[in-house]
């Protein structure tokens, strides 16, 4: 059987964060010829539903790089955590490098998701991160931690080399970067390669071609367990070198140009 697997922010979606219209044909006809299509994205379920549509697709969709897995349906076929005690040790580092932190939760994003950055200054984010109680999360009724991202200033790029230079002591986390100025951290069993092998096996498939398409770093697992990988022209040049092919950019439809024109699987 055959599997697509396609990133979102930077891939699907065109720089208005749109699905066009060329995109949405070609993933209906990938799934009339029963080409099995997956939504694998470090976007929270809710903000990923609440594309326009994405609902009308009727996808799997992959969540938080893999920490969370939903069928075409809704339904939640598997969810990996961070520990309580890893996220005190891991806030506790990232505080002292000075970076934002985002924490994605059961209960929601805090102090809000990457989406709701967008389009707010920096001196309106910084504010957002100083007035988080990020203690108090701990004390939510059934609180479930998904994913930490650290977040800084386009500016302050090097910043996010040193929080990844401290997070490789942490065996137990898997770390990337879907934007230059973020690194998002979950757990080690949370990674968007793995979450297809995983779903894969709960679904008692077997996929002997799996092409995947991605923009950031936190792409790169999928690359590796696929038959073909694809950058969008987009994409960074370190994360084209780490695919198998590129295509056209996500304002191009990259993603349907490869399908049809390089691939030929519709």
């Amino acid at each position: 059987m055959k599997c697509v697997s396609i990133d979102l922010d930077g891939t699907l979606l065109d720089d208005h964060h749109q699905i066009s219209e060329a995109n949405r044909t070609i993933i209906q006809k990938l799934k009339d010829e029963h080409i099995e299509v997956i939504l694998n994205t470090g976007r929270q379920y809710a903000d990923v539903i609440k594309v326009d549509g994405v609902k009308e697709l009727e996808l799997p969709i992959f969540c938080l790089n893999g920490s969370m897995m939903y069928d075409q349906t809704g339904k939640l076929l598997y969810e990996t955590q961070i520990s309580i005690d890893l996220y005190q040790t891991l806030l506790k580092a990232l505080q002292n490098l000075e970076v934002g932190v985002l924490v994605y939760t059961n209960q929601g994003g805090f102090p809000g998701t990457l989406p709701m950055l967008r389009g707010k200054s920096w001196d309106e984010i910084q504010a957002l991160f100083d007035q988080q109680d990020y203690e108090a999360i701990l004390h939510l009724k059934d609180i479930k931690i998904y994913k930490l991202i650290a977040v800084v200033d386009e500016t302050q790029l090097d910043k996010i080399d040193h929080v990844k230079e401290v997070l490789r002591k942490y065996e137990t986390i898997s770390f990337s970067s879907s934007f230059p100025n973020n690194c998002e951290i979950t757990s080690s069993e949370a990674q968007k390669g793995k979450a297809i092998r995983r779903y894969e096996k709960l679904r008692n498939l077997t996929f002997n071609e799996i092409y995947s398409f991605g923009d950031g770093g936190n792409d790169i697992t999928q690359f590796e367990v696929s038959t073909r990988s694809f950058a969008m022209e987009n994409a960074p040049e370190e994360i084209k070198k780490r695919a198998s092919d590129v295509t056209k950019s996500n304002n191009e439809d990259g993603f349907a140009y490869a399908i049809e024109k390089i691939l030929k699987l519709v």
